[in-house]
């Protein structure tokens, strides 16, 4: 639950509350979280959830739950339903739970109210009228020539509107306010529009449907609501609020509106429009992905609701707009979960080691007159370095025997300098248990290292040896007390901080196209303890040395089924350092990554590189030239020149695409992610294509002749069947469109089909042409050259303006 005791903070809006209480202005604060029930909530919600909950908390006032249901072509049950979920898991329960519609007879009696009293009227313009009446951003608007119809006549044609009589677009109800006003959202504003579409509360009670500046405040003012905190876009809204309110006949002290910043998450979008692509065009798996910066995903990821509180109390409310390191939630998470989730040893990429004196151990504990069989069973902490929870178990049973797992990255046969963990002849220390001794290994038929062989000093239990230094601790688990599991390692969804400024940079720039390609990495065959297996979705653990994991709502009894919800440190910081002078890889989309190439499990800075590439190259005089060169000639980043000299069946792929398209960023880029995406368990050579075709489709892409979307989907051919990806690019007709007597047409349906956006735009939000880009996309299939479509774009909206 939330805390209602929290002290509060001395932030703006805390200030004004505490004003207006002292001057006694309200004999209580009411606050209310108004969603738009058309997609899942997100982590920015979480924010004016904990605002507008917490202030009723500490305050002892009320919030109200309210969904602002007013558009009936976007919302939906299941995202009320979702909404709701979401506010009572971060621990919130709301005074009432109300909908928009609930006064949609009231708030069409204010709106007959102001055709009345002179302060609204029908207009029968078209679209393009009403636009082109306002004006622009230097100069005024003019009246249409319905600007002064009678009251009687106004009520008439609102009246048959909302009975029905009138196609959609046929009228609209304008306030009468300021054509010369400065702010253009006080240039007559729109209050209702006629909308043939079945509501999922109301049905087709209602065919005219106010818009969010007429409905919210009236909303505000039927509830008692004092301080209606919205975001900082709102801000040019608070003149109508307030010319509503007092045109409306709410006296003081009534509801006023107060905006403060946003939340703009690093590493993610917060846009639901956005949000929605990744779902509809399956980068993720759902809304409640979790990758995904919805409540749901998070959620499901195993975050507690808890750290998220944490995480909105931690960056607070402030007046003006920036980014916050998503660092700052993964610190909020970890120190929840630090403090919160027990510690058990799991192994996710096991090697057995089979301990040759068990039997010799088990029948004596140690050396000395006190030695005494052993039952093979340890106790080991639950929680150590913290305080143990109230009611939680302080420590755990464990089991051992002849037969143990330990990670594969925990040996080297040839270690470097400086190495802590297992290696021939080499000591470690295994967590609450004995020192083991590595005396052997066993090989494959090809030589690869498959088990190990080890002895344990039986004086070592719970002690340090006298004559000798261990240095390193190893985590572990017994034959015994394994359980095969599928474990997914979730890590950013994209790879650069800001990837809507990312891909504000160039024509063919999609935020879609700086998705992290390790976002996911499936692990199966990892070993889990039993005992947890039956933790309910949600519980978090900590795999000790590994991270935080949580069992998904997918995982059974039967088949475990573990997410990492975060890693123990942080893993990006030197990343974005080195991220910071030069962004050189751009990366592609894949959902569960894989490769021929042992999992690196350990993530840390320095597992940037592989130790197994690492081991190829050094076995590989050919491979350790290609490091070197594609870092110091070709100027590729380590992480890139690592994977494309990890094996040469990757590196001659890439340097065959190179003979045909020299910019070896570029192909490196797509190498590393977009083609390793293909591989799934097969090595490089094994793919439907080779260098030559992929250099010829990557040199297409860079001429402009074809899109990078439709690009991945010719390189999913070329893979399955193989063949030339020019004739693919014709077969499919997949091809840029780049003339402009075709891509017109394309355009103006789309700016005909969103007629209330095109008006927003012209009225200056200009963040929309994005949207129409979008939309020009889509019709196209991607294919529409954008920068072409953004100059008919501005042509096209611009002219009526």
């Amino acid at each position: 639950m939330a805390d209602a005791d929290a002290p509060r903070g001395r932030d703006f809006i805390r200030t004004i509350i505490d004003r207006d209480l002292d001057a006694g202005r309200y004999p209580e604060v009411v606050t209310r979280f108004p969603p738009e029930p058309n997609g899942y909530l997100h982590i920015g919600h979480a924010k004016s959830i904990c605002l507008n909950f917490g202030l009723a908390l500490e305050y002892d006032g009320r919030c109200n739950l309210r969904y602002d249901d007013t558009n009936p072509l976007t919302e939906d049950e299941e995202f009320t339903a979702s909404i709701a979920r979401d506010v009572r898991w971060l621990g919130f329960e709301w005074d009432e739970l109300l909908h928009a519609s609930d006064y949609f007879e009231r708030m069409y009696e204010v709106a007959e109210q102001l055709i009345r009293d002179g302060k609204a009227y029908v207009d029968s313009s078209s679209e393009a009228e009403i636009r082109e009446a306002r004006g622009t951003v230097t100069e005024p608007g003019h009246p249409t020539v319905y600007r002064d119809r009678s009251v009687e006549e106004n009520l008439d044609l609102f009246r048959r509107m909302r009975a029905g009589e009138f196609e959609d677009g046929a009228h609209v109800l304008r306030g009468r306010i300021d054509l010369a006003s400065p702010n253009m959202i006080m240039r007559d504003p729109v209050f209702y529009r006629i909308r043939h579409a079945h509501h999922y509360r109301t049905g087709d009670d209602w065919c005219i449907y106010p818009l969010y500046d007429f409905a919210h405040c009236l909303e505000d003012a039927f509830e008692g609501i004092t301080h209606s905190l919205c975001t900082l876009e709102f801000d040019n809204n608070r003149e109508i609020y307030d010319w509503i309110m007092d045109h409306a006949g709410f006296a003081e002290p009534r509801n006023h509106q107060y905006e403060f910043a946003r939340l703009n998450l690093d590493y993610t979008v917060l846009s639901k429009r956005k949000l929605r692509r990744l779902v509809e065009e399956r980068h993720v798996t759902g809304w409640d992905d979790p990758r995904m910066p919805t409540i749901a995903g998070l959620r499901r990821r195993g975050v507690p609701p808890a750290a998220i509180r944490s995480f909105c109390d931690m960056i607070g409310v402030a007046k003006s707009d920036s980014r916050v390191d998503i660092g700052k939630l993964e610190y909020a998470i970890r120190d929840t979960l630090n403090a919160t989730a027990p510690r058990v040893m799991a192994v996710l990429d096991p090697i057995p080691v089979e301990i040759t004196n068990w039997d010799e151990v088990r029948g004596s504990a140690g050396a000395g007159a006190e030695a005494a069989p052993h039952s093979g069973t340890l106790e080991v902490d639950r929680f150590p370095g913290v305080d143990t929870p109230d009611g939680a178990a302080a420590t755990r049973e464990v089991r051992f025997g002849r037969r143990i797992f330990i990670e594969r990255d925990d040996f080297a046969e040839d270690p470097p300098d400086g190495w802590r963990r297992l290696a021939p002849g080499r000591e470690v220390r295994l967590r609450g248990a004995w020192v083991l001794k590595c005396a052997g290994v066993e090989r494959d038929e090809a030589g690869d290292v498959v088990g190990l062989r080890g002895t344990i000093d039986p004086d070592t239990l719970g002690r340090n040896p006298d004559d000798r230094k261990v240095r390193g601790t190893l985590h572990w688990i017994s034959e015994a007390d394994a359980v095969e599991a599928e474990v997914r390692l979730y890590d950013r969804l994209f790879s650069v901080p800001d990837p809507e400024a990312a891909a504000g940079g160039g024509d063919e720039a999609d935020f879609t196209d700086h998705l992290n390609a390790d976002s996911l990495t499936i692990l199966r065959g990892g070993l889990v303890p039993r005992d947890i297996v039956g933790l309910g979705a949600g519980d978090a653990v900590q795999f000790e040395r590994l991270g935080y994991f949580a069992p998904d709502q997918d995982s059974t009894v039967a088949a475990p089924v573990f997410n990492r919800v975060v890693t123990l440190k942080d893993t990006w910081a030197k990343r974005t350092e080195q991220m910071t002078a030069r962004v050189n890889l751009e990366p592609g989309v894949r959902g569960t990554p894989s490769s021929t190439e042992r999992t690196v499990i350990y993530q840390t800075d320095e597992d940037r590189v592989s130790d197994e590439r690492t081991a190829a190259r050094a076995a590989d005089p050919v491979l350790a030239d290609r490091f070197r060169r594609y870092q110091d000639e070709l100027g590729l980043d380590l992480g890139a020149a690592d994977v494309l000299s990890g094996n040469r069946a990757i590196g001659e792929l890439f340097e065959g695409a190179l003979d045909e398209h020299a910019d070896a960023e570029d192909v490196a880029a797509w190498v590393v992610n977009d083609v390793r995406g293909l591989l799934a368990d097969r090595p490089a050579d094994e793919l439907g294509f080779g260098g030559g075709a992929l250099g010829r489709l990557l040199a297409s892409v860079a001429r402009g002749e074809v899109s990078r979307r439709a690009a991945k989907t010719v390189l999913e051919r070329m893979d399955g069947t193989g063949g030339d990806p020019a004739a693919i690019v014709a077969e499919l007709g997949l091809a840029k469109v780049s003339d402009a007597s075709e891509l017109e047409p394309v355009v103006r349906t789309v700016l005909e089909a969103w007629p209330e956006k095109v008006a927003e735009y012209r009225t200056g939000n200009r963040n929309l042409l994005g949207l129409f880009m979008g939309q020009v996309m889509k019709a196209t299939s991607g294919n529409a050259d954008p920068g072409l479509t953004r100059e008919i774009l501005v042509a096209e909206l611009d002219a009526d303006a």
